[in-house]
């Protein structure tokens, strides 16, 4: 016979997002889908310092002010 128990858990709900550079809060998912999300930890003598951990999460309009003049966008 198996025998069961009852536990609790507690899980995380999204509820929004904020964009580290324009400050502005995003609740819909799909503007939370164009999110560019950057975590990444800096190497031996990178200017953000060595093994120090990066994050970031820029919207889309930052995006788009920050790189719109390097990038090349192909639509399929």
């Amino acid at each position: 016979m198996i025998t069961y128990r009852e536990i609790q858990t507690t899980k995380k709900e999204f509820v929004s997002i904020q964009c580290d550079r324009c400050k502005k809060v995003f609740d819909d998912s799909m503007e939370v889908q164009e999110f560019l999300k950057i975590r990444f930890q800096g190497g031996y003598a990178s200017i953000f310092g060595d093994e120090t951990n990066i994050s970031c999460d820029i919207c889309q309009y930052c995006l788009k002010e920050l790189i719109g003049n390097f990038c090349i966008c192909i639509e399929d």
